[in-house]
C-alpha cells in the first residue's frame, strides 16, 4: 500500500510579503493570481484534498482547485502567540533573549503560543494518520507546517527544521511505501 501526500503552502499574504509572523488573513490579489496559475493541482488524479483552516489555506485551496478540502486543524500554522502579526526585527528588538530561546530549545515557546516541538509532533501524528489510507492527499497548508513534515519524514532532529526554507505556494511531496516516508521534492514555488 502506497501513499503519496503533497503540501501547498499557500499563497502569498500582507505577513508573508513584510516578513511577519502570521495572522489571519487572505492572500494578497497577487497572490491569489500565482495560485490560479497553478491549477488545477490536482491535474485530474483522484485526490483526498485537505486544508488547514485559516483564511489564507482556504482561499488558495479555491484557487488550485481544491474545492470542498476538508478542513485538518491539525495542518494549521503555529502560533506565534504575542508575536503574531510583528516582523521577525520588530521581536529582536523587543526580545532577543525570547527569539534566541525559541530558535535553540524546540520546547520553548517565549511568545506564549505553541512551541516547535509541540508543531513537530502535532504534524507528525497527522503525517502519520495519512499513511493509513492508499492514494493522494493533496493538502493547502503554511511553510511552518510544510517543514515540519519534511523533519519527520526524513527523521530529522528538530534543529534541521531551521535549515529548511518554504515560502508562499511552495511545494513538498512524500511517499510512504511500507515502513517509511520518503521525501520526493521540497522546494520552490510549483509553477
Amino acid at each position: 500500500m502506497s501513499t503519496r501526500v503533497t503540501l501547498l503552502c499557500h499563497a502569498a499574504t500582507g505577513a508573508t510579503e513584510r516578513a511577519a509572523f502570521a495572522v489571519d488573513e487572505s492572500p494578497t490579489a497577487h497572490g491569489l493570481a500565482a495560485a490560479e496559475r497553478l491549477a488545477p493541482i490536482t491535474r485530474g488524479r483522484s485526490v483526498r484534498p485537505a486544508r488547514g483552516p485559516e483564511l489564507r489555506c482556504a482561499a488558495t485551496a479555491v484557487a488550485v482547485g481544491l474545492v470542498g478540502a476538508v478542513v485538518e486543524p491539525a495542518l494549521r500554522d503555529g502560533d506565534h502567540g504575542t508575536w503574531a502579526g510583528r516582523t521577525l526585527d520588530d521581536v529582536l528588538a523587543a526580545d532577543p533573549a525570547g527569539v534566541a530561546a525559541w530558535l535553540a530549545d524546540p520546547n520553548a515557546a517565549p511568545h506564549g503560543g505553541e512551541s516547535l516541538g509541540e508543531v513537530l509532533a502535532r504534524v507528525g501524528d497527522w503525517l502519520d494518520r495519512q499513511a493509513a489510507g492508499p492514494g493522494r492527499v493533496v493538502a493547502v497548508t503554511h511553510p511552518m507546517v510544510a517543514r515540519a513534515a519534511v523533519v519527520h519524514a526524513v527523521r530529522a532532529p528538530a534543529n534541521v527544521f531551521w535549515h529548511l526554507d518554504a515560502g508562499p505556494l511552495a511545494r513538498v511531496d512524500l511517499t510512504h511505501n511500507g515502513p517509511r516516508w520518503s521525501l520526493r521534492g521540497f522546494g520552490g514555488r510549483t509553477s
